[in-house]
């Protein structure tokens, strides 16, 4: 979702509110009608929905975002009303989120179980990582979004409408985001509501962008490298005859995102670079 936003040259630092949003609005839509599908669905609405009020600002106005603890918020309030003070997801819904067994692939020693034995969602987001893929790289329009990327007057001299692209793709990569978001609160938290379940992935998810090199094909096995780094701490061996402290793996994603970003404005190259447009507001008067 963030690789498709800075395509379309809008660096959104507002990665984590717009996941906290869809976090909110999948868990809250699941809790209530017990549908993982369309709680899928309102967590891309809200992470679209918070996109296009980004949208508005930074397109039309010109301006930037600021993100803000709305999720929190509602968290609290549908917690007050819960007669039991807290919110857990109905078992249908559990058990719709458990991992999914390919039959065959599944049996492969230990990449079987990393890579084909896994939730919903996670196949859900290598999909949507393929088709973003194919769209960017093998469509007209993905050719179109990135020549807006990389020099919007250029785009607009050929009669490419930079306004909708810029609306089109900044929503439908907010709504992605949402669905991260949701993943958060529904999987990551074992389908129990808790405040601030993004819990600072919105800023790795930016440093996973640069990592991938704003190829979402490599964001998939990017996405398992810093992954891998998150659960570190309970497959690090125990009898080495000393403790490292629990504090230093939950360090090791930031650390590691830290580094990323550090090595990336090093090594700078015309390939790893972000589209030269990305962040800069296009004003068409000064074409």
């Amino acid at each position: 979702g963030e690789i498709q936003n800075e395509k379309a040259g809008h660096l959104n630092l507002g990665v984590e509110g717009t996941m906290a949003m869809g976090a909110c609005a999948g868990f809250m839509v699941a809790y209530k009608t017990g549908s993982l599908w369309l709680s899928i669905l309102a967590a891309f609405l809200m992470g679209a929905l918070v996109s296009l009020i980004y949208a508005f600002l930074t397109i039309t106005m010109m301006a930037n975002q600021n993100v803000t603890g709305l999720s929190n918020f509602i968290g609290e309030q549908m917690i007050s009303a819960s007669p039991t003070g807290n919110l857990k997801l109905p078992e249908g819904v559990m058990n719709s989120l458990k991992d999914i067994k390919i039959p065959l692939l599944s049996k492969i020693p230990v990449l079987g179980e990393v890579l084909f034995s896994q939730n919903i969602f996670t196949y859900l987001s290598i999909v949507i990582a393929v088709i973003m893929f194919i769209y960017l790289k093998k469509t007209k329009v993905g050719l179109n979004l990135r020549t807006i990327g990389e020099n919007p007057a250029v785009a607009d001299a050929v009669g490419i409408s930079v306004v909708k692209y810029k609306y089109i793709n900044v929503l439908i990569g907010g709504g992605i985001c949402g669905i991260g978001g949701a993943f958060c609160s529904m999987v990551i938290n074992g389908g129990v509501w808790m405040a601030n379940s993004v819990n600072g992935l919105g800023w790795i998810a930016v440093a996973l962008v640069i990592f991938a090199v704003w190829n979402p094909a490599r964001a998939i096995y990017g996405a398992y490298i810093f992954g891998a780094f998150m659960v570190l701490k309970y497959y690090f061996p125990k009898n080495l005859g000393f403790t490292v402290p629990e504090s230093f793996f939950d360090m090791l994603p930031y650390l590691v995102t830290a580094l990323v970003l550090i090595i990336t404005s090093v090594k700078k190259s015309r390939e790893r670079s972000q589209p030269q447009s990305c962040g800069i507001n296009y004003f068409r008067e000064e074409r």
